[in-house]
C-alpha cells in the first residue's frame, strides 16, 4: 500500500481510538485507564517478540518481525517512549474534562505546530500557501474558542485546554521524532513498536504507582471493556503510521495533516455517543481547522 492510503487507514483507527479513550475516562480515574491502555499494546507484542527471538526460522509474518536492537537504539525509543507518556498525560487528563468535539479539533491542529517546529529546529522554510493553511488554521482555532464559550470553556483561561495545548506540541515533536527514528536511523516499524510499547508500560509504572497512593486525588476507577481497546486500535493506528512514514519517498508534513482526518470520526461519535452540544458551529471550525491542515500539505 502507499503512504497515503496508510495514512487514512491510520486516521479512521485513531478516530475510534479517540472515542474508545472518551469512554474509558469519563467520570473515571485517568491513570489506570493510561496504563491498562499501554499494557494491551505491550501485551499483544510480548508474544510476537518472545516468537522471533527463540524461534526466529519458524516466524510466519516479516512485517511484524521484531529484530535485535543496540543499546543505543534502545535509548532512542526510551527516549520516544518518554515524549509520548508525558503527550499522553496531559490528553487523557484534557479528554476527561472537555467535549471530545472541543479537544479533538485542538489536537487537529498538530500539523501547525509541526511546522513550526520543523522552522525554529529544522531551518525548514515553508513555502506561502503552507505559511496561509497555517493562517486558517489560528482562524478556526479563535472561531472554536468562541463556540467553547457557549459551554462555559474559556481558551485562554481553561487548564483543561492548555493541557490538550501541551500535549499536542509535544505530539508535534513526536511526529519529527519518528522521522528521524524511520528515515534516517532506519529502524524497521514491527522493533521500534513492540519495543516502545514495553517501555510505554515502564515509563507509565510510576503514574499508576502515584495514583494508588492517591497522590491524585480520590477519584475511582471503574473497569470498562473499552479500556483495552484504547490500546489495541492505537496499535493499529500507530502500525499504519509508522509504515507510511518508512517508506523513503513519505512526507510527513503531508502524513500529519492525512492523519488529522480522524477529527470527522471523533466528532461524529461524539455527538452521537455523548450527545455533546453545538453541532452545526463546531462542524463549521472543523471544516475550517481541515481547509489549514489541508493547504499545509502544498508545496509551491
Amino acid at each position: 500500500m502507499t503512504w497515503v492510503v496508510l495514512s487514512l487507514l491510520s486516521a479512521l483507527f485513531l478516530g475510534f481510538y479517540d472515542l474508545f479513550k472518551k469512554a474509558g475516562v469519563r467520570d473515571n480515574a485517568v491513570p489506570p485507564v493510561l496504563f491498562i491502555s499501554v499494557l494491551a499494546g505491550a501485551a499483544v507484542w510480548l508474544p510476537l517478540l518472545c516468537w522471533s527471538k527463540w524461534a526466529p526460522e519458524s516466524y510466519p509474518w516479516l512485517t511484524l518481525k521484531v529484530h535485535s536492537m543496540s543499546w543505543s537504539d534502545h535509548g532512542v525509543v526510551l527516549s520516544k517512549a518518554l515524549l509520548v507518556s508525558c503527550s499522553w498525560i496531559f490528553n487523557y487528563f484534557a479528554v476527561k474534562h472537555l467535549p471530545v468535539s472541543v479537544s479533538a479539533p485542538v489536537r487537529a491542529t498538530a500539523p501547525f505546530w509541526t511546522i513550526l517546529i520543523a522552522v525554529g529546529l529544522m531551518g525548514e522554510r515553508p513555502a506561502l500557501i503552507q505559511w496561509l493553511g497555517a493562517g486558517v488554521i489560528m482562524i478556526g482555532f479563535y472561531a472554536l474558542s468562541l463556540v467553547g464559550r457557549m459551554e462555559g470553556i474559556h481558551f485562554l483561561r481553561d487548564r483543561w485546554v492548555g493541557f490538550m495545548l501541551i500535549a499536542t506540541w509535544l505530539g508535534a515533536l513526536s511526529a519529527i521524532y519518528d522521522k528521524y527514528l524511520l528515515q534516517i536511523r532506519g529502524m524497521e516499524v514491527a522493533t521500534l513498536q513492540c519495543w516502545f510499547s514495553i517501555y510505554l508500560v515502564v515509563v507509565m509504572s510510576p503514574l499508576l504507582l502515584f495514583w494508588k497512593l492517591r497522590r491524585f486525588g480520590q477519584s475511582q476507577f471503574e473497569w470498562r471493556w473499552c479500556i483495552p481497546m484504547i490500546g489495541i486500535f492505537l496499535l493499529v493506528a500507530d502500525f499504519f503510521y509508522f509504515q507510511a512514514v518508512s517508506q523513503s519517498d513519505s512526507l510527513i508534513s503531508v502524513i500529519s495533516p492525512l492523519r488529522r482526518c480522524a477529527v470527522l470520526i471523533t466528532f461524529i461519535g461524539g455527538v452521537l455517543a455523548f450527545r455533546e452540544k453545538n453541532f452545526i458551529p463546531k462542524l463549521i471550525c472543523i471544516l475550517v481547522l481541515l481547509v489549514g491542515v489541508a493547504l499545509l500539505k502544498w508545496k509551491s
